[in-house]
């Protein structure tokens, strides 16, 4: 080998090391701590940077973006002396990578034992049911203690969440058996009040079909009676209009006689005493004395009912033949043969009326 070429190559080989530890070139993200002869001298950002060969080294390499640091479950006791597990997410960034490095050895397990502490500062002051429902207040005051402490060591804590509390075994069944009752006690309630909502919308049911079924018998009396008026009115009209003789009249309340006689819920019955006037009436307007009289077992018994009906007579001044009394079979008997002549007048005045109404003037003759 030619001797001038070997202290070219050494040379070059120098040139190659001396460049390559000039330049460094630091990822996004990221941030390095130089010193220089063992003197913190400045933090290189991402891209291409120049350092002093053999003068300056790298430190320490940092992450700057957001991190994540779950801790081991840690055992806290309560204010009611209970013995609770608690696990805790840490969510940090580093903003000065120059304290971050100096100022605490290791920020991790700094931050850790802070956590710890915190914690059972916190929950020491509460019972086992408020550490369960807040959750939110504890973390609050966790991130508040943290960003105090945790502020000089150039690390920002941007939130922290208790991951699990875990009691102990013997109370998780304690509540466990205190929610299935709560369930149960629900259940029964929502049912007790499904049934009373049943009774109660039962009962506005029957009763608005109660409301709604005597509102439609009272309207339907009220237009059966409309119909009963405006019927009598109009019979009572062409009567009027007519001018009805006493024969017709009388015709028509003798043809109401059967019905009263053949009624079962009768238990005493009242002879009016415009009864013979109205026999009398028929008889002489159609000539017929003979079908009217009266057999002579009868004729006493009327004047017996006259007699007593002189001595007490009734507010409308008829007499009154009562069920229990001696005359009750023998005014029945009566009733009855009346009943059977007023059926036999009746058929009588109709086929006189049709014989009249065949024969022009008639009628009007034997009414004057």
């Amino acid at each position: 080998m030619d001797p001038v070429l070997i202290p070219i190559l050494v040379a070059a080989i120098v040139v190659v090391f001396l460049v390559a530890a000039t330049v460094r070139i630091v990822p996004q993200a990221r941030r390095y701590n130089i010193e220089r002869f063992g003197r913190y001298r400045r933090t290189l950002q991402p891209g291409l940077n120049f350092v002093v060969p053999v003068a300056d080294r790298v430190n320490t390499k940092l992450d700057v973006r957001e991190q994540v640091y779950s801790s081991a479950p840690k055992p806290v006791i309560t204010e009611d002396n209970l013995v609770v597990n608690i696990d805790t997410v840490l969510y940090y960034q580093i903003t000065d990578p120059r304290a971050a490095a100096y100022e605490v050895a290791d920020y991790l397990q700094a931050i850790d034992q802070l956590t710890v502490t915190t914690l059972r500062n916190v929950i020491g002051s509460m019972d086992l049911e408020q550490t369960l429902t807040s959750r939110e207040e504890i973390n609050a005051r966790l991130r508040a203690v943290l960003d105090d402490a945790t502020g000089k060591w150039g690390i920002r804590v941007n939130r922290v969440e208790i991951k699990a509390i875990d009691p102990p075994h013997s109370i998780q069944e304690a509540m466990e058996k205190q929610m299935r009752a709560e369930r149960d006690k629900r259940a029964a309630v929502l049912h007790a009040e499904g049934e009373r909502q049943a009774k109660i919308l039962t009962a506005e049911g029957t009763k608005q079909k109660d409301i709604l079924e005597a509102q439609g018998a009272q309207q339907a009396m009220i237009l059966r009676a409309d119909g009963e008026a405006k019927a009598v009115e109009l019979v009572f009209q062409a009567v009027h209009r007519n001018n009805a003789d006493p024969k017709i009249l009388a015709y028509k309340y003798l043809e109401t006689l059967p019905h009263l006689a053949k009624s079962d819920n009768n238990t005493f019955w009242v002879i009016p005493g415009e009864l013979t006037e109205a026999v009398r009436a028929v008889t002489h307007a159609f000539g017929d004395q003979s079908a009217m009289g009266l057999p002579a077992s009868t004729q006493p018994e009327e004047g017996a009912a006259a007699s007593d009906a002189d001595s007490a007579p009734d507010e409308d001044g008829a007499p009154e033949i009562e069920a229990g009394s001696p005359l009750s079979l023998d005014a029945a008997a009566a009733a009855d043969e009346v009943a059977k002549r007023a059926d036999a007048v009746v058929s009588d005045a109709k086929a006189e009326a049709a014989r009249t109404a065949q024969v022009p003037g008639r009628g009007q003759t034997s009414g004057d």
